[in-house]
């Protein structure tokens, strides 16, 4: 028998039984759709939680945290900036941060604060859109200047060019002269709702001395642990060995750790919902073997007429996978719908990859397989002579 006579046979065999093989297929469909639903959420919130880490900078990237020991609070500006000296590092950005009143005419909202110096803008990769950006002798003159985030800009401007006009900062005035560049949401808030003033500045208007929180741009990527150990080795010495009065993140180790975690809930899911897949495969096998009840006598026929074994374990063994494919085609679909729906009514990211599509149906086609065998074996075992007597 070719195997395009015995899909043939397979769909007639099923038209015949529209309402039996729709059942049947349900597990199956089910199955498919919630490994898709699941995975493509997992996957959604995967790579979410990815884009959040990676807007705090890139993977080449050291954060430091000053938390002090006794009176030691804080590093200088020139002491942060020593840093650089350090091997493969391409650079070093000291931040002064806090929340401040931002107001403009009558419009008044509270923001985020950052006083920085030039290099915030390769290290953090903040570029601006319009004007300029904080140069070294907005610090060394403690000038009035700011630049404000998309969404700060939308806010109290509106439809006005921000550029040029004078916003005040807890009573101070500060004139605008730049705007930065989109950057959406991350783990520490919104990027675009963000004021960024000269450091010496903002250690006025924030009355913060000294600076707490550092990045540091590491020009190898691989080189990373190598900088972060010499970066502790010169903290420890500073705060007297209390290695609790800092803290360094290595944002590789970061992403490693958000993709190990969000590796393991993707498979944990999947395992769950292939469950239902197992489930599918039974009721298959189950209508597979009513059919071969059913049946018998045309087994017997066909054996009787010159049908070999081979060939009546694959016009079942065909059925099976027919079937399961069929369930899996359609559980594709409805998955796909699901994992949208999901995604406008929970506000969520939810991410549906071709991989994992094949993946879906090829294991729906090997529950067919698996499960079709045992039927398709009963039937082709059946002799002619008895199957002839079936009633």
């Amino acid at each position: 028998m070719k195997l395009s006579q015995a899909f043939r046979m397979a769909f007639k065999s099923i038209w015949a039984n529209k309402l039996r093989t729709a059942l049947s297929m349900l597990g199956m469909l089910i199955g498919v759709a919630t490994v898709i639903a699941l995975v493509s959420m997992s996957e959604g919130s995967s790579r979410q939680v990815q884009s959040q880490v990676e807007s705090l900078g890139a993977a080449n990237m050291l954060q430091v945290t000053i938390t002090g020991r006794g009176l030691t609070t804080s590093l200088t500006k020139e002491e942060a900036l020593e840093f650089a000296d350090i091997p493969n590092v391409e650079g070093v950005s000291p931040i002064v941060n806090g929340n401040a009143t931002v107001k403009y005419g009558t419009t008044s909202e509270s923001y985020t604060v950052e006083g920085i110096t030039p290099e915030y803008e390769s290290v953090r990769e903040v570029g601006f859109v319009k004007g300029r950006y904080i140069v070294d002798l907005d610090n060394v003159n403690y000038s009035k200047v700011a630049l404000i985030g998309a969404n700060v800009a939308t806010t109290l401007f509106e439809s006005e060019d921000p550029l040029g006009k004078t916003i005040q900062l807890n009573g101070n005035r500060y004139l605008i002269v730049g705007i930065l560049q989109t950057k959406g949401d991350s783990i520490n808030g919104s990027a675009d709702d963000k004021v960024l003033i000269p450091l010496t500045t903002a250690e006025r208007l924030l009355q913060s001395n000294g600076v707490r929180s550092i990045y540091l741009k590491v020009d190898d990527m691989d080189k990373s642990e190598q900088v972060q150990a010499l970066l502790e080795a010169r903290l420890s010495a500073k705060f007297q060995n209390a290695t609790n009065a800092y803290r360094v993140i290595n944002q590789q180790e970061a992403m490693e750790t958000v993709g190990s975690i969000t590796q393991t809930m993707t498979s944990m899911m999947a395992g769950i919902a292939l469950i239902s897949l197992v489930v599918g495969g039974i009721g298959i096998m189950n209508i597979m073997l009513v059919s071969v009840t059913e049946r018998t006598r045309e087994i017997g026929i066909r054996k009787s007429l010159g049908a070999k074994r081979r060939d009546i374990l694959l016009q079942f063994l065909v059925e099976a996978i027919t079937i399961s494919g069929l369930g899996g085609a359609f559980g594709i679909a409805i998955g796909y719908i699901a994992s949208r729906i999901i995604g406008i009514v929970m506000s969520t990211e939810t991410a549906v990859s071709l991989d994992m599509v094949w993946e879906a149906f090829a294991f729906s086609a090997g529950v067919g397989v698996i499960f079709g065998i045992f039927p398709a074996n009963k039937a082709a075992r059946l002799r002619p002579v008895d199957a002839l007597r079936h009633d």
